[in-house]
């Protein structure tokens, strides 16, 4: 196996990362406003605080580590992507600075605020939906260069089917992702009420996170024809992330081994993640940076790869830690500390 393959495999892993813990973040917020304005918020809302005061901060490690490992193996992707992403980038960064600014207000601050919730919960949709252009912009003919000059065409993102549905799939996929954990952690936590709320909201939006899927899949085909047929060839694993999302559902439905659930979607989305790239490989971005073409020295790969690595070997340690000391913590998670 190439260093260009381990290097992308690597980063890929941490994007895979970023997407399942950014996911339960961005959609507890959402979930949490939704409660307050539905006159929920004294069944559901403690336990998302709990969730959310030990892990808001470290959410997004995972994003930074991609995108200096990025940067790093294929530095191509600065000068497109950099100029190409700058207004929605810059939109994705205010995002996630008023997420944060508002979550400390909302928590910290003397006085609750609807305005800050709302802001909270507003930017756990909007900041996932600006960050998908990027994966939107890899498929290709959206980023035009003339005479030397990158620009985003935005005329064709905006007027794109596929865009629009890779746009509604990172939505529903954040929605359901983050209603499937809760459901797991009330169950731990004993807290029936908050259990049969979210676990409505797990099997409810479970419909729209296939639907979202198979839109995308179709839109895909008609927008870029090679890496539509390539999916054919790694069926088998979309067809277990299928396969699981099924044994999450069922479990879900039937009310028993929610932590055997939220493991299976989380393998629903390995596979459909991980089938995606790999079939949309040698292309980073099509059709002008391509993991062989545009990789970095063979010395500073295996070197970024080494350290990358351990970096792994460190923040998943970390991240087990963090759990068992705050989010499996019998006595935390029943809201007795």
């Amino acid at each position: 196996m190439s260093y260009e393959i381990i290097g992308i495999t690597v980063l890929w892993i941490f994007l895979y990362g970023y997407l399942i813990v950014a996911s339960v973040d961005f959609g507890a917020g959402f979930f949490a406003y939704y409660a307050k304005i539905t006159k929920k918020d004294h069944i559901i809302n403690q336990l998302i605080s709990r969730y959310l005061s030990p892990v808001w901060e470290v959410t997004n490690v995972f994003f930074v580590f991609f995108f200096v490992g990025i940067v790093g193996f294929f530095p191509d992707s600065a000068y497109y992507y950099g100029t190409s992403l700058l207004v929605p980038g810059s939109i994705a960064i205010i995002l996630l600075a008023i997420r944060g600014s508002f979550y400390a207000f909302e928590n910290y601050g003397s006085k609750k605020s609807n305005v800050y919730m709302f802001l909270y919960g507003a930017t756990g949709l909007l900041i996932p939906a600006s960050l998908s252009t990027a994966l939107t912009m890899s498929e290709g003919g959206f980023i035009l260069e003339e005479n030397g000059v990158v620009s985003l065409d935005y005329l064709a993102l905006f007027t794109s089917p596929y865009s629009w549905s890779v746009v509604f799939l990172a939505i529903v996929s954040v929605l359901f992702i983050s209603a499937a954990f809760l459901t797991f952690y009330a169950a731990r936590a004993n807290d029936q009420a908050a259990l049969k709320l979210v676990r409505k909201y797990a099997l409810f939006w479970a419909t729209p996170t296939i639907i979202a899927a198979l839109t995308t899949f179709i839109a895909l085909g008609q927008h870029n024809e090679r890496h539509y047929q390539n999916m054919f060839d790694l069926w088998w694993m979309f067809g277990l992330s299928v396969g699981f999302f099924m044994i999450a559902m069922w479990l879900i439905y039937e009310g028993k081994r929610y932590g055997l659930a939220f493991i299976s979607v989380m393998l629903q989305f390995f596979f459909a993640f991980f089938g995606y790239g790999a079939s949309h490989l040698p292309y980073i971005l099509d059709p002008y940076i391509t993991i062989y073409e545009n990789a970095t020295h063979e010395a500073t790969g295996i070197a970024l790869i080494v350290v990358f690595i351990l970096g792994l070997f460190l923040l998943i340690p970390s991240l087990i830690l963090l759990m068992r000391l705050f989010l499996f913590n019998a006595d935390y998670v029943k809201g007795k500390k």
